[in-house]
């Protein structure tokens, strides 16, 4: 999907692969949700483009105007067998605030990494030794503990689930209405597509809520209230100063340098990362601008000078040199005189990959020190 400027229209339309009945249409302008739908007409003929490029082997992914671009999801092999269209609709109503949550300006980062967007909690050991046992008294082996769709602490089974599933669960937790708790059934694209599990969700307090994926047991009456306040009510502090950890990612008083106005580190192996645009208070540009230049820098980065995964490049018989990757770059927009632009540097070193968004009054001559700088204090933490 690309991304419009602000002021532009992103539709998300689902059309069944075999007969092109539209299953929904899903809005957004300018980062929020929008009331203005496609008209039918135009609906029907997107598909009719669709059918006829489809029998010359040629797939229309999106449609773009000067300031509207609709994208055509088509026919997940599950949805292609439809038997009723109006059920399926009906459904699928369960993943609307799902969906307007990628369509929307998300503070998360996952869709586009494919890593789990994760904070870093105070007091960490506590709460996972707290998230174990609380696991071993539900009875099953697959639970976090996420604020605002980022996960602060999970269980060895929760880590294991692996992609998509790792990524789309915690934001769909963060993109649901605040309830107290939740009994929410899911299919897991890779682990289980077709069976549904159980997505418990406990809510500790306002955007910190405990998720649980099980199967038919445990009820969710025997976890709420008793089994929960047990565990949890005497960790309400730790738990408190996870709040924060939200837009931060990291733990107050965590020394950054001060001209960073954002950063992405993703550990590549783990399938993890930090991300945030709001570590030392309000500068200017907004978090929106920092968001979207990071997530711009990131896509420039991983399609031209950085591999998708960690690793020295192979060998191949007879060669005398080897490629040599690189494991710096940096992008100055705006000039390169102090005080006007912003700098963006990418650093890797092993599974780690660090992404700043600097101030303008960091020099060029000083971004790989800084970032390396950097890298080195957020290690032991990722």
């Amino acid at each position: 999907m690309g991304e419009e400027g602000t002021g532009g229209t992103v539709h998300l339309l689902c059309l069944a692969a075999s007969s092109g009945v539209p299953l929904f249409c899903r809005s957004s302008r300018g980062g929020a949700p929008a009331r203005q739908q496609l008209p039918f007409s135009v609906i029907g003929s997107l598909n009719g483009v669709h059918m006829f490029g489809q029998n010359l082997e040629v797939q229309l992914s999106s449609a773009r105007t000067e300031n509207t671009t609709v994208v055509l999801l088509v026919g997940l092999e599950e949805l292609t067998n439809i038997r009723n269209v109006e059920r399926l609709k009906k459904d699928l109503r369960a993943s609307y605030c799902l969906i307007d949550s990628f369509l929307g300006d998300s503070e998360l980062i996952g869709d586009l990494t494919q890593c789990v967007d994760c904070v870093i909690p105070p007091e960490g050991s506590l709460l996972q030794e707290a998230l174990s046992g609380f696991a071993e008294a539900a009875g099953t082996a697959f639970v976090s503990l996420v604020v605002s769709g980022r996960v602060v602490a999970a269980t060895e089974g929760w880590w294991r689930l692996g992609t998509p599933e790792a990524v789309l669960l915690p934001w769909l937790v963060g993109s649901l209405p605040p309830q107290t708790a939740r009994d929410y059934p899911v299919y897991l694209p890779h682990g289980s597509p077709t069976v549904p599990h159980r997505l418990l969700t406990l809510t500790l307090l306002p955007s910190l809520e405990l998720c649980l994926l099980c199967g038919p047991s445990p009820p969710l009456s025997q976890l709420y209230p008793q089994l929960l306040e047990r565990c949890w009510q005497p960790l309400l502090d730790p738990l408190r100063a996870c709040l924060p950890l939200g837009p931060r990612a990291l733990p107050s008083g965590f020394p950054l340098h001060t001209d960073i106005l954002g950063l992405l580190l993703l550990h590549l192996e783990l399938k993890r990362c930090l991300f945030t645009v709001e570590p030392l208070g309000d500068k200017e540009p907004s978090p929106e601008q920092r968001r979207r230049l990071l997530r711009n820098f990131y896509t420039l980065v991983t399609s031209t000078h950085f591999p998708p995964e960690p690793g020295p490049p192979e060998k191949t018989e007879g060669e005398v040199y080897q490629a040599q990757l690189p494991r710096a770059c940096y992008l100055v927009l705006g000039t390169e005189e102090p005080g006007k632009g912003v700098r963006l540097v990418a650093l890797q070193l092993g599974v780690r990959r660090l992404l700043l968004l600097l101030s303008p009054q960091s020099p060029s001559h000083g971004l790989r020190s800084l970032a390396t700088h950097t890298l080195h204090a957020l290690t032991p933490l990722l």
